[in-house]
Formats: C-alpha cells, structure tokens, sequence
C-alpha cells in the first residue's frame, strides 16, 4: 500500500453524548471548512460557532497557525468557539447565584491558559471586570457572609478570580501599566491579612511580583502599600510555595529599589531578621529546596552582595579624617600604641614611627597608605574589611601583622597589599555588582549564617593566604603567583557548604596539592612551539576543522530540546528541533514535556528548509530579545539566545539550554550556511585534537607502536582495609 500523504492526519473527534468520529483532516484545506464538515455529520447548524480544541488537560483551541501540531491518531474535541465562550464565560461570572458564579470563574481559570481564548475575552474588557470584582466584590460577599454562605466559598471565588486574572496576563498581551491604586490596594491587603486562604495569597504574592517587575510605576504603588514586615510571616509557615513566592516579590521590590533606598530596605531586612528567619524556615527546614526556591534565594544573594558596590566603586579621600582615623585604628590595634603619642620627640620622629609601621602593616605607601585605597574596584571596601578583621578577629590580626614584621624583608606577607588585593578578588568571583541570572540556581547557604557574612568569607581567605604564602616560601616578586594559587584554592572549595565552617575546612588544600593538580594538568599541554611542529600544525588544522564541523552537523541531526520563551512564571513548555540526514531541511514542532532520548523526525511537524535560511543572528540583535533588554535584565539569557533568519522577515527563535548547546547551534547553522565557525568550544576542541593528533604523529616518528586495543584496567584491590593518614 501506499504512505499516506503527509498533509493527512487521521483523528478522532468528540461531541458530547455522540459516538467520536474518525475522520481524515486534509491539512491543506481552511479550517473552517473542516469544522463545517464535523458540524454537518452531526446536524449541527451555526458551524461558525464552532471549534475545534485537543482534547487533553491543555483544551488548546486548534487555529490556522498551531494547526499543524495535530498528530495522526489525535483526540479532538468540538466545541464553541473562542469567542462564543468568552462571550458566555463574561455573562456567566456576573451570575447572582453564588454557585454558578463559582463554577463559571472555575471554567474561566482553565480556559484562560489558551491564548485564542485569552485574546477574545480580554477584547471583551475581560480584565476590566475581573479587576473590578475584586475590588467590589469581596465587601459585598463579606456582608453576605454572615448570612449565607461559610468564608471557604468567599476565598474560592476569589482564588479562581485572581488565577483567571494572572493566566490572562501571562499571555502578555495587557500592559500591567493599566491598573489603578484601588485594585493594588486590595491586592496588598490580602497579603497583609494573617488568615488568609492559601490560594488566594499564592495569587496575590505572584501579582505584585509581576506588577513590580513589569512596571517601574507599579513599583512605587505597591511599595507604599506593602511592607517588610508583613511579608516575613509568610516566611515562617511551612508553604514552600508560599515561601517562594514571599522572597520573589522581596527581590522583586530588592531590584527595582532606587540606589538610594536599597541601603534603607537592607537595614529593615537586618532588623526583620530575614536572614535567620530563611535559614532556620527555609533553609534548615526538612522540605528538600526545589529549583525555583533555589534560584530566589540566589538572586537574594546576589542583591545582597551588590549592596557592597557602592564602598567598592568609593574611592578614598586621603583629606578625610574619619577614613584616616580608621588606618589609625588598625595600627593601634595591631601595634597597641597610643594613637597620638604626647607632644614628646619631635614630628619628624613621629612621622618615622609611623611610616615604619605602616610598612610592617604592608601598605604600598608607606608614607600615606591614604593612597593605596584610590584603586576602584575594591576602593573604601578592602578597609571595611580590614578593620572588620582587626576588631572581630583580633587574635589572627596580630598574629598576621607580627609574623610578617618579624620576617626578613622580602619573605614578608603584605597584610595591607594582599587585603586589597583579595578583596577584589572575592568581589569578582562572587561577581558583586553584576545583575542575578535568569536560570541560575546555585546559592551557598554559608552566606546565610552570619550577618556580615562577605566580611567573615574575606577573614577566612586572608587567614588562607598567609598560610599559602609561607607554603610557598614566597617573596614579593612572587605576590601574583601565591594570588593565582589563593583563587585557585577558594574556587576548588566554593562548592555550597552549609556553613563558614564547612568552608574553612574545605580550604585545606595546600600549596603542594595545588601544584600536584596542576602539574597533572599541564602534562597534558606539551611544549609544541619549535618551527616544524607549527607547520604540521598549520598542515592538520583544516582536517581537524573538517572534523569538527561534521560532528556539529551530527549533533544537529540528533536534535535539541529548547524552552519556549515564557513569561514570568517559568511553566515549562518545550520544543524540539533536528536537522534532516540529508542536511537539506530543519524539522520542529512543540512538545507537551520534555523528552527522554531523540524526538523522530516525523513527529514534527515544522519544517524549514536550509536553503531558505538567510542569517543566524545572535545576542541582543534576535527579535526575541529585543523587548527582553528592559524588562528581565538578563545577560544570561542574551548570553544564550540565537535566531534562523528566513523569507523576508520571519525568524525561528533559539534559546539553548545551556552553553554547550548554544555553540554546537550556532557552529552547526554557520556550517550549514557556509560560513567559519567561530565559538568558544570550537577554539577548545580544536586546541584538543590538534594536540593528540601531534603527540601521536610524534609517537609515529619515533616509531612507538601505539597498540589497537587499549591496555586492561588494574583490577580493584582484594580488600579495603588500608588506611590514609591525612597528617
């Protein structure tokens, strides 16, 4: 038998207390004239008030432009049309009978999700009514209440209200500009009553989110009308919904903050105790921490630390007084002088003195180490930190500034020089200043147990550094050396630890350690720079690049599940696309989740032929990002995002996974088009392959036989009763 034609796709179609219809839908006909026919069978008149919808959880309306989703062997459903039921559902939700009433705003919850519904009820001023019956409507059921019926019916009204009311907005198709200061008003006041239903708090907490995101104005307004302290209890229940949704409006409201009310806002917080409250509810809490509470609390840490920008980007005042009393305070400390001796000896004695400390403190400039704090970034931050660690941890302080004064001099550890130094370091790997990330999750619960938790991180590392340096036996030619090593041992030990503690005692991996680590790393990178080895590598590139561009092209014919580009409320929609075998075509199409394995190709339904691709385009120049700038501040997202420019205009829209996949893309679509692949990853295989490929070319000429079958693996040991002694 023959295949059938591909523009046929055999379905089923339901109607209610009728027998389903098996039918073939000839994709190349109108859809009106498909709904006609269904309509016919059935003796149906009207048809132009029909529709057809899938008939599955989603209830997805079938439209000319999602039509080619439907999949041999579909269930559909007929049913009124979009507009018909926006029609009805309008009427139905303004019923007096409080049962009805419930049910309607129950059905209007459900088909707001569609985006064909969405549109036509939303035309009917859909919002303008909901907005209004949650300012009215709750006082007029309050009164009723006492009468009629019990409150859980209120709060179920209302919940299904709200719900409608964020699923039509997530469709982005209204402005969040549009609402007045009453409907915020009332929207705070649920989340400032303690007894509230859980659903309808949920909803509340997700709408003032989206108000201060979306709005810089709405910002202002909600601002006024809800504080700190009303969100904290929430905090405190066990909800993690409820939690989630707590701390995303507290960044919401973080992050829209004018510079100058971020301090203020952070004071509050201290004083609220939002730290300890997360970390004993949240973080210590028996529920696992799922990924959405995982990325808020990331971006709260990210927030918090980027109230350190501001004494980072300051520079010092050598003229000012207070900032010099605090180089004062730290050689009083360390020294245990009297900061201005008596009038006894003259000045020049003085000004020696003091230069002869600052110079065992390890300034830079040891007549007015004012000077070496005008370096932005750290500026006015390295000496906060300096003094936090002579007055909180006074012991290790002494202890530092006196081992080094004691050294010979160029076996020293400048306490002053490496203070600023580390500083700037920690600033840049906890990337202060930098905005939080879209799909970023990875916070470190150790930055929630202490309140000056930056100023405790900085005590520990410059504690580790001096260790190092003895380790190392350095000098002062070697201070950017034992830098290297420092970073190398923070960022090896920043994994997330539960607590400051963990950490320290993560950092034990010595100097020799680091080296033996290294050393195994550098073996792999041979020393390949005399002339003939340059022209055999010029020889082998365009093999190795030939290489590299197929396996990019196989890749692509394996296929990649990408997110669809979502509102705020990240529900997880997916879409696979492939390259065909021949590498003429692109098949796509949307999935219901996302897949385990390769998605074949006659499952998608979307195709694109490479012939009609124009142009990848990447970054903040894709259409899909060029509304994103504003709005959801991500360079992460940027970082990730490419289009298919094709015909005159239209465009198929990418945003990888992750950054592998987004090179792999990127290389594959240039490959296919003719042009230079030019990622990252492809400077990095290249780098590798060309270097195995020398080392065995090399291996040839001094006639090593390299053997076919790799050498077996060493058997496991009998028995593991040896023991290691760590000291």
């Amino acid at each position: 038998t023959m295949p059938p034609p591909s523009d046929i796709v055999k379905v089923a179609i339901e109607w209610p207390k009728e027998y389903p219809k098996l039918m073939e839908i000839d994709q190349k006909k109108p859809l009106s004239a498909i709904i006609k026919e269904v309509c016919d069978g059935w003796s149906l008149g009207n048809h132009e008030n029909f529709a057809l919808q899938i008939a599955d959880a989603t209830n997805f309306y079938i439209t000319e432009k999602n039509r080619n989703h439907i999949k041999n062997g579909s269930i559909l459903r007929l049913t009124t049309s979009p507009y018909q039921t926006a029609v009805q559902l309008h009427e139905r939700i303004q019923s007096s009978s409080m049962d009805a009433k419930l049910e309607a705003l129950k059905d209007l919850a459900n088909a707001s999700r569609d985006i064909t519904f969405a549109q036509e009820f939303i035309n009917l001023d859909g919002i303008s009514l909901l907005t209004q019956m949650v300012e009215s409507g709750t006082e007029r059921y309050q009164k009723l209440q006492k009468i009629m019926k019990p409150w859980q019916l209120l709060c179920d009204l209302l919940s299904f209200t709200l719900t409608a009311f964020v699923e039509l907005m997530d469709h982005g198709i209204v402005s969040w500009d549009t609402f007045s200061v009453a409907f915020i008003k009332k929207i705070a006041s649920f989340v400032n009553k303690s007894a509230m239903d859980t659903a309808v708090l949920q909803r509340s907490l997700a709408i003032l989110e989206s108000m201060v995101l979306n709005s810089q104005d709405l910002y202002y307004k909600v601002a006024q009308e809800i504080t700190i302290g009303q969100l904290i209890p929430h905090l405190q229940g066990t909800d993690q919904d409820i939690q989630t949704y707590t701390i995303a409006v507290i960044n919401a409201l973080f992050l829209k903050a004018p510079e100058e009310k971020r301090q203020e806002m952070s004071h509050i917080l201290a004083q609220k105790q939002l730290r300890s409250i997360i970390l004993s509810s949240v973080i210590r809490s028996t529920a696992p921490i799922n990924d959405e509470m995982a990325h808020q609390l990331y971006v709260l840490q990210v927030l918090t630390f980027n109230l350190l920008e501001d004494r980072m980007m300051t520079k010092m005042d050598p003229q000012d007084q207070a900032q010099r009393d605090i180089i004062f305070e730290l050689r009083r400390i360390a020294f245990d002088v009297e900061c201005e001796p008596n009038s006894s000896g003259s000045m020049e004695k003085r000004k020696s003195m003091y230069t002869r400390d600052y110079k065992k403190l390890g300034f830079i400039n040891h007549v007015n180490p004012a000077v070496d704090f005008t370096q932005i970034p750290p500026g006015m931050l390295a000496l906060d930190n300096m003094l936090y660690f002579a007055r909180h941890h006074q012991d290790a302080y002494v202890r530092i500034v006196l081992e080094n004064s004691s050294r010979e001099d160029k076996h020293e550890c400048p306490f002053g020089r490496s203070s600023i130094e580390l500083t700037k370091m920690l600033c840049e790997i906890l990337k202060v200043g930098e905005l939080p990330s879209e799909n970023c999750h990875d916070f470190h619960p150790m930055f929630f147990t202490h309140d000056r938790s930056f100023e405790e991180f900085f005590c520990i590392c410059i504690q580790l550094l001096n260790k190092t340096w003895k380790e190392m036996r350095a000098t002062s030619e070697d201070f950017n050396k034992v830098m290297q090593v420092v970073r190398e041992q923070i960022m090896r030990a920043l994994t997330p630890q539960n607590s400051l503690d963990q950490f320290k005692s993560r950092l034990n991996l010595s100097y020799t350690e680091i080296l033996k680590i290294r050393q195994s790393e550098r073996m792999n990178q041979e020393d390949f720079q005399s002339r003939p080895i340059l022209e055999l590598r010029e020889k082998i590139q365009p093999e190795i690049m030939e290489l590299i561009k197929q396996q990019r092209l196989n890749r692509l014919c394996e296929g990649t599940c990408f997110r669809k580009i979502s509102s705020r409320r990240r529900q997880d929609k997916f879409w696979y696309c492939r390259l065909s075998p021949n590498h003429k075509v692109l098949h796509y199409g949307d999935l219901e989740e996302s897949p385990q394995g390769e998605v074949p190709h006659d499952s998608l339904q979307d195709k694109l032929p490479v012939a009609d691709i124009k142009a990848v385009i990447t970054g903040k120049d894709c259409p899909h990002m060029k509304e994103k700038g504003a709005l959801k501040q991500n360079r992460e997202v940027l970082e990730l995002a490419f289009s298919v420019l094709y015909e005159s205009d239209e465009y198929l829209n990418f945003i990888a996974p992750d950054k592998h996949e987004y090179c792999v893309w990127t290389d594959g679509l240039n490959a296919l088009l003719g042009k230079e692949m030019t990622s990252d990853y492809t400077k990095s295989d290249m780098d590798t392959l060309l270097s195995m490929e020398m080392k065995l070319r090399l291996l040839d000429l001094e006639n090593i036989q390299i053997p076919e079958a790799p050498p077996p693996i060493p058997k496991e040991p009998s028995n593991y009763d040896f023991v290691y002694d760590c000291n």
